[in-house]
């Protein structure tokens, strides 16, 4: 756990101001669904970059300052620690340890994939001082119970929806009486030309309820266009009515 103590403050204030195209390990997904009937769960990635990368991985019940050795999450994932060569890939192997979770509805987590960099030499091959900089992928984890009712792509169009006024905005309530959470990345007013993805991403959650801004402005049709994120990280497109 070293590494992951001398890396995680430099981290918390760079993660934001850093670009995808940073990071050299690609991850073949945007989330995991567990299914509950399942032993374990895989997630692959390959390092696209010309150097070697340390890779640390952890699930968290949504506190992102969460520690791997503080972590309450069910999960375990193996190994927790790789180091990833150039060109080559590692699968990560994800399995719930079984403590009690809802089985009405999805449980929502999230898996820390942490990616970091060797240490730059200069030309003599010594370290200089530096500020090491590393890169985390946060991506949600749903743990999905045998037998729901319903089907993930049905529940986008069984939400009910709310727009209300903020400043010079809108935002939509949305309630979710489905036992799957709705992921969306862009939600407008139908029929506006103004597309603005959802700050930090976008749900409904399961047996709950969430607001989100709206792009655009509402007309007499009262209807929004949804773009929803489904288990593969496709984008799929719907529409809803709403109440004022």
């Amino acid at each position: 756990m070293k590494v992951f103590r001398c890396t995680f403050c430099a981290l918390i204030v760079t993660l934001c101001g850093l670009s995808s195209a940073q990071a050299g390990v690609t991850i073949n997904g945007t989330r995991v669904v567990y299914p509950a009937e399942q032993r374990e769960v895989s997630l692959s990635m390959v390092n696209n970059g010309n150097e070697s990368r340390l890779i640390q991985a952890w699930v968290d019940s949504g506190d992102a300052s969460e520690r791997p050795e503080s972590t309450k999450a069910p999960f375990v994932i193996t190994p927790p620690m790789a180091r990833v060569d150039p060109g080559k890939g590692q699968t990560l192997r994800i399995t719930y340890t079984g403590a009690q979770l809802p089985q009405d509805h999805e449980t929502v987590f999230w898996l820390n994939i942490l990616e970091i960099p060797p240490k730059p030499k200069d030309s003599t091959g010594s370290e200089p001082n530096y500020m090491q900089m590393a890169v985390r992928s946060r991506l949600k984890l749903f743990y999905r119970p045998k037998g729901l009712p319903g089907t993930p792509d049905a529940a986008a169009d069984q939400l009910s929806w709310r727009v209300m006024q903020e400043g010079k905005g809108y935002v939509a309530e949305c309630t979710n009486n489905t036992p799957f959470n709705v992921s969306f990345s862009d939600l407008t007013f139908k029929g506006s030309q103004q597309m603005r993805a959802v700050s930090k991403g976008g749900m409904c959650p399961a047996k709950g309820k969430a607001t989100a801004p709206i792009a655009g402005s509402p007309d007499a049709s009262n209807e929004l266009t949804i773009t929803v994120i489904n288990d593969y990280g496709g984008f799929n497109e719907h529409e809803a009515s709403y109440t004022r």
